[in-house]
């Protein structure tokens, strides 16, 4: 633990998780909080840390998914919100048509979950739905990019992703 930063932040924590009494709060050491992902992964909601930490379990917790193409992220603050794939712009891969857009995908539609939310637009929340749902059915139907064992490229999957879309009329 790094005692004057750490500490500033876990006592930031405490003192505005105080003011939510429905929420339970508790904080534990990054190496704890890395072992614990993996071994029970259900046991978290949300999680709030410093960048650095951030940075480290969000790429580890990718592994309990499936991968980093899978996993998108949010960095929310009191107006304004972020969303973006974990794994961030892979440059090592730009313009091969081979990155798996599932994380971005997912990013977008949790940042229509936010917009549902802080707008209370029900729109938003509708749109949400139907990309996860679209994405979910697409990898059960076994489309699947190279990262998790198949030969679909980034532009067929994003397609097959939006094939599945359910409109409703």
């Amino acid at each position: 633990m790094l005692r004057k930063s750490d500490g500033l932040f876990v006592g930031t924590f405490y003192k505005v998780a105080g003011e939510f009494q429905d929420v339970k709060a508790e904080d534990m050491l990054v190496d704890s909080a890395a072992m614990n992902f993996i071994r029970k992964p259900s046991e978290f909601d949300v999680v709030v840390t410093t960048n650095l930490y951030g940075d480290i379990l969000s790429d580890e917790t990718s592994q309990v998914v499936g991968g980093l193409g899978l996993t998108p992220s949010a960095n929310i603050g009191e107006k304004y919100a972020i969303f973006e794939p974990v794994h961030g712009s892979a440059p090592d891969i730009a313009g091969t048509g081979t990155a798996n857009p599932t994380a971005i995908i997912l990013s977008a539609s949790m940042m229509l979950d936010w917009l549902s939310r802080s707008r209370k637009d029900t729109d938003c929340l509708r749109a949400s739905e139907m990309i996860r749902k679209a994405v979910h059915r697409t990898l059960a139907d076994g489309v699947k990019t190279r990262d998790l064992g198949g030969s679909a490229g980034t532009s067929d999957f994003a397609e097959a992703v939006s094939s599945r879309l359910e409109i409703p009329s």
